[in-house]
């Protein structure tokens, strides 16, 4: 019974993985393995466990871009005003600012965000997804780090925002947004990125009162650690192949996916649920 756990911990974990950092809603496809498969976990820590994983990629992806934001930043503070310095400064604090609303938000209406999960509604916000996606999906923004302004930040944040409705994806929502503003994909790619970081640190500490509250069962201890590596080995590989399509201008292959997904899971809940 143990080895047939952590297949079904490993399975959960690889899908969080491949599907958090790409455009169709890691949380959405959770909810539909759990509701279709059966494959149902305990409480919020499974989703800590993996969304801590699929965090801890986006760090050692950025790494080299999120140590020269600190050093840049406590440089500016110290009083260096090298052009190059004020710029990553500007870039950090247009992240910060970015963050606000997905985070007020999120702690405001995190008790309905939470209980608000269907599979009807995650084929719904789905097929959104997808819309958005096709009409962004052949923009071609000129817009660098170096040219973003605090309206850009903003706009983006907002859209980060949205995607607090269950179901509806944070990287597809940002990126739409981020394309939308003129940023050019390898732009748009990096401060999506760079925005989910505090946006995910906040919910893993938010998560902290939950599992204190409703410890984990430690018998699944064993199928927590497996799932943590399977989420982080794929949510790495799936940023390096995201990052590879957003280059390439082929944000359509995800609206395609959506399209087909989304409609076929709301039949299925229709027939099934």
């Amino acid at each position: 019974m143990l080895i047939i756990e952590i297949i079904k911990y490993v399975f959960l974990g690889l899908l969080q993985g491949v599907t958090e950092p790409i455009p169709v809603s890691s949380s959405g496809h959770l909810v539909m393995a759990q509701e279709f498969l059966g494959l149902h976990t305990d409480g919020l820590t499974f989703e800590i466990v993996v969304n801590t994983a699929s965090l801890i990629a986006v760090l050692i992806l950025f790494r080299k871009d999120i140590i020269t934001l600190i050093v840049d930043t406590l440089k500016y503070i110290k009083g260096d005003r090298t052009e190059s310095i004020k710029k990553n400064f500007q870039l950090a604090m247009y992240l910060v600012i970015a963050t606000i609303p997905a985070g007020v938000l999120g702690i405001i209406f995190k008790d309905i965000i939470g209980d608000t999960k269907s599979v009807i509604m995650v084929g719904i916000m789905l097929i959104v997804t997808g819309i958005a996606l096709w009409f962004i999906k052949n923009k071609r923004g000129q817009k660098l780090e170096k040219d973003l302004s605090l309206k850009d930040a903003i706009i983006v944040g907002l859209f980060q925002a949205v995607a607090l409705i269950p179901g509806l994806s944070r990287s597809g929502a940002t990126i739409v947004g981020a394309l939308g503003v003129g940023m050019n994909q390898k732009t748009a790619f990096k401060f999506s990125f760079l925005l989910y970081i505090p946006v995910s640190l906040g919910t893993a500490l938010l998560g902290i009162k939950d599992i204190v509250e409703t410890p984990p069962d430690t018998s699944l201890m064993i199928s927590y650690v497996f799932a943590f590596i399977a989420s982080l080995v794929a949510s790495y590989f799936s940023l390096k192949w995201l990052q590879g399509i957003m280059e390439r201008g082929q944000l359509g292959i995800f609206s395609k996916y959506c399209f087909i997904v989304g409609p076929l899971a709301i039949i299925l809940a229709l027939i099934f649920l």
